[in-house]
């Protein structure tokens, strides 16, 4: 199968991209800069120039290709802007791909389900979630199962981990570092599910492989790790006291995140591991956590 992928070089996309290769699919991948296009190369896949907001270029390799995977996101531009786009791209793709039954694998997020209780696949997005601004992106996906697409959602735990420091795992111990104290917000009962970078990768190939349409899959490997047990770990690895943090506190110590560190946000991949036979086997986030203190002494 000829997949193009979007957001191929990016931290877990690559890991997309070797998942596709190694599988003996054929990969091109959408690149922005001449240093992703390069690492594309390297890694053996085929290059698309061109960025999200090129709206055609994103079409034309989509009506190319066999299959997509679309993993892109404008992180770093306002929250509003980034979601417009991602909504603008998944309705670009579901038209070049209408009618051919063609899979198509869109990118979420867990954090676009209710707070507070398990989430799972046959939940719905809602308006007041952390992430709620991906949920117009992943309805439109969805729909696209009605214009002939074998359209799948992918909703990613929040935590998706390798031993390089990433994302909210990995900013939790930046926080530590700068701040000489690892803190969880109120009593740290919060969960968060997380995920390893390299079962993420083997679920998106799955989905492109055999998911059905309409399919919502989750790419969780840890249903719900507490932030007290995260922070107990980081404080253990960083050599610096672990406390708790006063909600009105929260963004004087944890910044961008404060929004979320209050949240109790665990998720269950029941369904999608009975579904695509998927089962994850790689590191858990506390193993990696190691490897995040280590990369960085």
């Amino acid at each position: 199968m000829r997949v193009f992928v979007t957001g191929a070089s990016g931290f877990v996309g690559s890991a997309v991209v070797s998942q596709l290769l190694g599988a003996g699919h054929e990969v091109v991948g959408l690149a922005r800069s001449d240093t992703s296009a390069d690492r594309l190369a390297a890694m053996g896949a085929g290059v698309v120039e061109g960025s999200l907001a090129d709206l055609d270029v994103v079409q034309r390799a989509a009506a190319a290709s066999d299959g997509v995977a679309h993993l892109a996101f404008r992180h770093g531009e306002p929250a509003t802007l980034a979601a417009d786009t991602d909504l603008q791209v998944v309705e670009a793709l579901g038209d070049a791909l209408a009618g051919s039954g063609r899979p198509l694998v869109v990118t979420s997020g867990t954090l676009v389900l209710s707070p507070g209780r398990v989430g799972r696949e046959t939940d719905k997005a809602v308006p007041d979630a952390p992430a709620a601004l991906r949920a117009p992106s992943e309805k439109a996906a969805l729909a696209l199962a009605g214009r002939g697409v074998r359209v799948a959602v992918v909703r990613l735990a929040p935590m998706v981990h390798d031993a390089a420091r990433r994302g909210f795992a990995g900013a939790l111990v930046e926080i530590a570092e700068r701040t000489r104290m690892s803190g969880y917000a109120g009593n740290g009962s919060q969960r968060w599910p997380a995920v390893h970078r390299q079962d993420a990768a083997l679920l998106y190939r799955l989905a492109l492989e055999q998911a059905p349409a309409g399919s919502v899959l989750h790419g969780v490997g840890e249903e719900g790790i507490s932030l007290r047990a995260l922070a107990a770990r980081i404080g253990g690895l960083c050599d610096v006291p672990v406390g708790a943090v006063p909600i009105v506190q929260a963004e004087a110590h944890f910044g961008w995140l404060a929004g979320l560190v209050a949240t109790d946000a665990p998720a269950s991949s029941a369904i999608t591991r009975r579904l695509l036979g998927w089962e994850p086997s790689h590191r858990e986030l506390i193993d990696d956590l190691a490897h995040f203190v280590e990369k960085a002494s």
